[in-house]
C-alpha cells in the first residue's frame, strides 16, 4: 500500500477553532505531515494574525512559510507549488481550511485506486453546509461542526455557478490549477467523487465577500478572470435578496441534513451526473454578476 501523503494547504485568517478542527478531523484519518503556508492580507489585525499562527503551533505544527499583501488569484496556486515542491516526490492531499474530506475507504485503497487508474489524481465534490436557518453565523466548538451547519447542498455550483469539483489527492508530477479544481489531462477517474464538506458559510463570510468584490472590481486584488467577482455579486446579491441568509427553503438549491460521518444514500448518484456533466457558464447561458437572472425567484 502507498505511504499516506502530506496534506498540502495555505491558510487564511481563519478562527483558531476551525484550525484546530481541520487539524484533528485530518490527523483522524491517519495524516502526519502537514505543509502549510498562511496569508494574511493587510487588513487582518496583529492580533488574529497571532492567534491563528499560536493555534498552529499549540497543533504541533510549524508552518512552511507565512506571507501578508493582497490576495491576488496567483497568490494560493504560487504558495500551494512551492508547499507540494518542499513536500517532495510521492502523492499529496489538497483540502483548503474549510474543506473536511470525507473517503469512503482508508486513504491507503483510495490512492492505491487512483494509483492504478493512471490519472495521478483523485477527485472530490464541494458540499456546501450551512446553518439550518440560513444565517451566516458562528459555532461552538464544543457542539461541534456538524451541529451548528447541518444541512448541505451544491451551493458553489447552483447559485454561485462556481465550479464545485476538487482535486482532493494528486501525484508530485501532476501540476494541478488554481483553486485545486483540475488538473489538466489528468481528470479523475474515481467514482462517486469524495464528498467535500465545504464549511465556508460561517460568520465573518460576506464581509471576507465584500472585500473580494471590492479588491477585484478596482483592481487591488488581481484576477486572471471575471469568475471571482462575479461569484461574489452572485452571493451578496442572494443575501441582499434573502435579508441576509441562504435561502435554505429554495426547491433550486435543495439543502438537506448531512454529516461528516456517513453518506448519504443519494450521493453517489447526484454527485457522479454532477462531475460527468459540469460545464463553465458561458455568456449565452443569460448570467451576469448581479445573479439576478441566473436563479429562480426562491433563490
Amino acid at each position: 500500500m502507498p505511504a499516506l501523503p502530506p496534506l498540502i494547504a495555505v491558510v487564511g485568517p481563519l478562527e483558531p477553532a476551525l484550525l484546530t478542527a481541520w487539524v484533528t478531523h485530518y490527523r483522524s484519518l491517519g495524516i502526519e505531515r502537514f505543509h502549510l503556508a498562511f496569508h494574511l492580507p493587510e487588513h487582518v489585525d496583529p492580533d488574529r494574525r497571532h492567534q491563528v499562527q499560536d493555534a498552529c503551533r499549540d497543533l504541533g505544527i510549524v508552518p512552511d512559510a507565512v506571507s501578508c499583501g493582497p490576495w491576488h488569484e496567483h497568490t494560493n496556486p504560487r504558495l500551494r507549488d512551492a508547499l507540494r515542491q518542499r513536500a517532495g516526490a510521492g502523492w499529496h492531499l489538497l483540502a483548503d481550511s474549510d474543506e473536511f474530506h470525507t473517503y469512503p475507504a482508508p486513504l491507503e485503497e483510495v490512492i492505491a485506486a487512483a494509483e492504478e487508474s493512471g490519472t495521478g489524481t483523485a477527485g472530490g465534490l464541494m458540499l456546501d453546509r450551512v446553518t439550518a436557518d440560513g444565517f451566516l453565523t458562528g459555532w461552538d466548538p464544543q457542539q461541534g461542526l456538524d451541529a451548528a451547519y447541518p444541512l448541505g447542498a451544491f451551493l458553489t455550483h447552483r447559485l454561485l455557478r462556481g465550479d464545485p469539483r476538487k482535486i482532493v489527492l494528486a501525484h508530485s508530477s501532476v501540476p494541478v490549477a488554481s483553486g485545486n479544481h483540475r488538473a489538466e489531462g489528468h481528470r479523475p477517474a474515481n467514482r462517486p467523487p469524495i464528498m467535500v464538506h465545504h464549511f465556508k458559510w460561517r460568520d465573518g463570510v460576506r464581509e471576507d465577500i465584500e472585500r473580494r468584490a471590492r479588491h477585484s472590481a478596482d483592481g487591488t486584488w488581481k484576477t486572471a478572470s471575471p469568475a471571482r467577482l462575479a461569484e461574489a455579486r452572485r452571493l451578496l446579491g442572494h443575501l441582499q435578496r434573502h435579508n441576509g441568509r441562504i435561502a435554505v427553503g429554495s426547491l433550486r438549491l435543495d439543502f438537506r441534513p448531512v454529516s461528516l460521518t456517513t453518506v448519504p444514500v443519494w450521493w453517489a448518484e447526484e454527485a457522479t451526473r454532477l462531475v460527468a456533466t459540469w460545464r463553465p457558464p458561458t455568456p449565452a447561458a443569460g448570467q451576469n454578476e448581479s445573479g439576478s437572472t441566473m436563479s429562480s425567484p426562491s433563490s
